[in-house]
């Protein structure tokens, strides 16, 4: 379960048994949230969250595949021509989508994100506690422990397991975000009607197999974002709630949210804080990731489809710095942060909300109370 754990302790019994000498009521027991109900809130708090942050990923997708494999300006010989920029950043990316493209360009993809989310924010979300739990007794340690290590290694392996899960959906998404009519951005152009036209067509065309494709790359990316993301969520939470003038500077500003476990503008730093460390951990593999999933493919001589011009992500990457220079993996920076920003901030606050409202259902009170805690 999340960490803020709503639990159904009977607050109304002390109130009721000290009125009188009577026998006291006896508290109801905690409220428990099985993995598949974390599962499922952790799926409608991402599918929430993507609602907004699609846009942003569809121009992160353009940014990272404008100029593949070809040499920037910098990089390029004397009297040879200029490489012409379709875009000169995020926000003239995002003008010419609309544009050209209107609502249907900005939110290219999101049919296939929402069902991705289901795979990989309800694996992170609603795996990662039994697997740190589990970790942590392996290691001999309390469950209720913030160990460390177990939190990354936790984080890592419920990511693998949403990016497993969630490829195929990833793989269409990617490739219609990345498709115009009206500009070719990257080396290939895939045209999909929807979700499941873009599911079908590729196993027309490559096989079942083709379904896997990038997987390798998902699973990096997915697994160092997933490393940083709730560890780090939970270390800034931990550092707010412990947060006092006898263990800080007087003037620090966050002295405002201390000993707040439940309040949202908690809820809301750590997010925030936890956005960040994910769009730096990820960024590079996510730019692989992108060009893996976007490449041609051709079927070799064993009846399999293959990419025509990366092997894998670490080949996408080495050949991405030779040619347009090792900052070409940052490329769709600003667009990755202000997609995976607002996305962690809204996935892991709406979460925390979730969790609250659903826990308060389950345990017969408004769903809207404070929650109780032991």
């Amino acid at each position: 379960m999340s960490a803020i754990g709503a639990k159904q302790t009977g607050a109304s019994a002390g109130a009721s048994g000290a009125s009188s000498g009577t026998q006291p009521v006896k508290t109801s027991a905690p409220v428990k949230i099985s993995t598949g109900e974390g599962f499922a809130v952790g799926s409608f708090a991402a599918m929430t969250a993507v609602l907004f942050s699609n846009p942003a990923e569809s121009i992160k997708t353009r940014m990272q595949l404008q100029g593949e494999l070809t040499e920037s300006a910098k990089r390029r010989g004397p009297g040879q021509a200029p490489v012409q920029k379709l875009y000169n950043g995020t926000w003239d990316c995002f003008r010419k989508t609309a544009k050209t493209e209107g609502i249907k360009g900005i939110q290219r993809g999101l049919g296939a994100a929402l069902i991705y989310q289901v795979c990989l924010n309800g694996s992170r979300l609603g795996f990662y506690e039994p697997f740190r739990k589990l970790y942590n007794q392996a290691a001999g340690k309390d469950v209720k422990e913030v160990w460390a290590l177990g939190a990354f290694a936790a984080g890592a392996s419920s990511g693998v397991v949403g990016a497993i899960l969630g490829n195929p959906l990833f793989l269409v998404k990617a490739r219609q975000q990345a498709y115009s009519p009206h500009f070719k951005i990257g080396k290939a152009q895939y045209n999909y009607k929807n979700a499941f036209d873009g599911l079908s067509s590729i196993v027309k065309s490559d096989g079942i197999r083709g379904l896997a494709r990038g997987m390798d790359a998902a699973i990096l990316r997915t697994a160092m974002g997933s490393t940083v993301q709730l560890p780090a969520y939970n270390y800034a939470k931990t550092y707010l709630v412990n947060l006092s003038p006898d263990n800080t500077f007087a003037y620090n500003p966050l002295l405002l949210l201390a000993g707040k476990p439940n309040a949202f503008s908690t809820y809301l730093v750590s997010s925030f804080f936890s956005g960040l460390c994910v769009c730096a951990a990820m960024q590079p593999a996510d730019t692989a990731l992108s060009r893996v999933y976007n490449q041609p493919t051709r079927i070799d001589e064993r009846g399999r489809s293959v990419g025509t011009l990366y092997r894998g992500p670490i080949h996408c990457l080495y050949l991405t710095a030779k040619t347009e220079g090792p900052l070409a993996w940052y490329k769709g920076t600003t667009a990755h942060l202000a997609r995976i920003a607002p996305h962690t901030v809204l996935t892991l606050v709406v979460n925390e909300a979730y969790l609250r409202y659903y826990s308060n259902w389950k345990a017969g009170r408004d769903i809207f109370a404070q929650p109780l805690t032991e």
